[in-house]
């Protein structure tokens, strides 16, 4: 599956217009929804926020939730992706020792760094049911997203307390 540009562009306008009105969990909930719904094999959605050695998930869109709310950074591709501070792209997650199971379904996920002044603040974690569902225009979309989304994270962080 692959993000062509005549696609890309609009969603971008449309995600600059969600975070320059809204904020924080706010802002990010809709981006979820937003990805979700604009793009089919994005099946699962969520963001999640650096909290010291934990990421915490902030907003989220799909079809059920993830016991995965709090994940330590030592652990999965979402630890990796923070880590390493690149994009993660997993082909087929049944393969991968660093997965952590949420959905029986998934067989796809990329997860991509949200950063603020150089900073990892975050990540986008987007799950698909589909081996080898995301490529180098999905990498490329979803890091300008993330480039959009550094205030939005930072702005979550001062509105939830710590785990």
């Amino acid at each position: 599956m692959t993000v062509a540009r005549r696609a890309a562009q609009p969603a971008l306008l449309q995600i600059d217009a969600i975070v320059s009105r809204l904020s924080g969990v706010q802002a990010l909930q809709e981006v979820c929804r937003f990805l979700r719904e604009s793009f089919r094999h994005y099946r699962w959605v969520g963001v999640y926020r650096r909290d010291g050695g934990v990421l915490v998930l902030d907003a989220w869109d799909g079809p059920a939730a993830t016991e995965h709310t709090v994940i330590p950074i030592e652990r999965g591709i979402c630890g990796q992706a923070v880590r390493e501070a690149r994009t993660v792209i997993v082909d087929d997650v049944r393969t991968s020792p660093e997965y952590l199971a949420c959905f029986l379904d998934t067989r796809a996920e990329i997860v991509v760094p949200i950063r603020l002044d150089g900073e990892v603040l975050g990540e986008i974690d987007i799950d698909g049911n589909e081996v080898g569902a995301y490529d180098a225009s999905d990498r490329e979309f979803l890091e300008t997203v993330a480039s959009r989304l550094g205030d939005a994270v930072s702005a979550a962080g001062a509105e939830r307390p710590s785990p």
